[in-house]
């Protein structure tokens, strides 16, 4: 819970130390917002970014170790 504090205060003194307003354009949109609010919006948008390729390539990781692991554990088949 403190941890979680600390931030949220770190969060809001950002906030009002940025309130000068900019221009932004992004993907054919154009538009003004509070600097704060952009920076915070693309770092939201980086962590969703890097939280989907991390659990793609997690997913990939494991489903080869699943295979790998059954390869292994599977008994030998003879052919005759």
């Amino acid at each position: 819970m403190w941890a979680a504090a600390i931030v949220l205060i770190a969060v809001i003194v950002f906030i009002l130390q940025n309130p000068r307003s900019v221009q932004v354009s992004f993907l054919g949109m154009h538009g003004a917002l509070p600097l704060a609010v952009g920076l915070l919006i693309a770092m939201v948008g980086g962590m969703v970014v890097t939280l989907v390729l991390g659990t793609a390539r997690i997913t990939q990781v494991r489903r080869l170790a699943r295979r790998r692991r059954r390869s292994i554990c599977a008994p030998a088949r003879v052919h005759l």
